[in-house]
């Protein structure tokens, strides 16, 4: 019994796969860092006396699903669980954005999560158990300018996961999304900006962990759930706004001209 986490290299996948970890469970990591990896699987293997094993990969190329299936089964690994954490945001104007970093930014938050739902879901079925957690985001709720395709691709993945949800009902299979909203991880250095969790307060990638452990053993877990007290109302409150009047607060909070000079005065 092996959980496969992508993006564990830092952050909420490093979070998850000590988590699991700590509960005795067996993981297979999945990132580019290879030397991270490595790291993060040798301190589980002596702290917790699970297997871990390192698996670098690059969840932008295309049939990286099949090809981490090829892995696992090449490691003699059965996955009876799956994370589809990574990703990745970019941040400024959609018409200023590289367009080959673009596809890259849809092929990690997008492609992989389907892909690897695809290559690992059917034989969870198969074998009548096991878990799907697809990490969306606050920014699945509602558009968020300046992060068009970001909060896009989050959109997808909720939408997509309770789906799933609803299709794998007496399978066995629990499939459901965690959102997370700004979080202390390393999204603002990868993306290059402070400006694009836009000051919120931040919380741990332990809290977001505990919020989708929790909601995974519970009895009859929903198709999502939001980590925090403060998400859970900004999302509940965000349902009484129009989508006009919704995307013009995002483009408000969202402008770092804007937050500076309030923060200035």
């Amino acid at each position: 019994m092996t959980v496969l986490i992508t993006g564990a290299s830092s952050g909420i996948g490093r979070a998850f796969a000590t988590a699991f970890a700590a509960r005795g469970t067996d993981v297979a990591l999945v990132a580019r860092r290879a030397d991270r990896l490595e790291a993060l699987a040798a301190d589980l293997r002596a702290r917790h006396g699970v297997a871990a094993h390192a698996v670098p990969s690059d969840l932008s190329v295309p049939g990286v699903g099949g090809d981490l299936r090829d892995a696992m089964a090449t490691r003699g690994l059965r996955v009876t669980g799956l994370v589809n954490n990574a990703g990745f945001a970019s941040f400024g104007p959609f018409v200023d954005g590289d367009p080959a970093h673009l596809a890259r930014e849809v092929a990690v938050d997008v492609g992989a999560p389907v892909q690897l739902t695809a290559a690992f879901l059917p034989s969870l079925v198969a074998a009548g158990g096991g878990f799907v957690i697809n990490v969306a985001s606050m920014a699945a709720y509602v558009p968020t300018p300046r992060m068009a395709v970001y909060g896009a691709a989050k959109a997808f993945v909720l939408s997509f996961t309770e789906a799933l949800w609803a299709e794998t009902r007496g399978t066995g299979v629990t499939v459901f999304a965690v959102s997370p909203g700004a979080t202390s991880t390393e999204f603002n250095a990868v993306v290059g900006t402070d400006d694009a969790t836009a000051g919120a307060r931040m919380r741990r990638p332990e809290d977001v962990v505990a919020t989708a452990l929790a909601h995974l053993d519970r009895r009859d877990p929903g198709p999502s759930v939001i980590d925090g007290r403060g998400n859970r109302l900004g999302a509940a409150a965000g349902r009484f706004l129009t989508r006009r009047a919704a995307v013009r607060l995002m483009d408000r909070i969202s402008d770092p001209a804007r937050r500076h000079a309030t923060a200035g005065r």
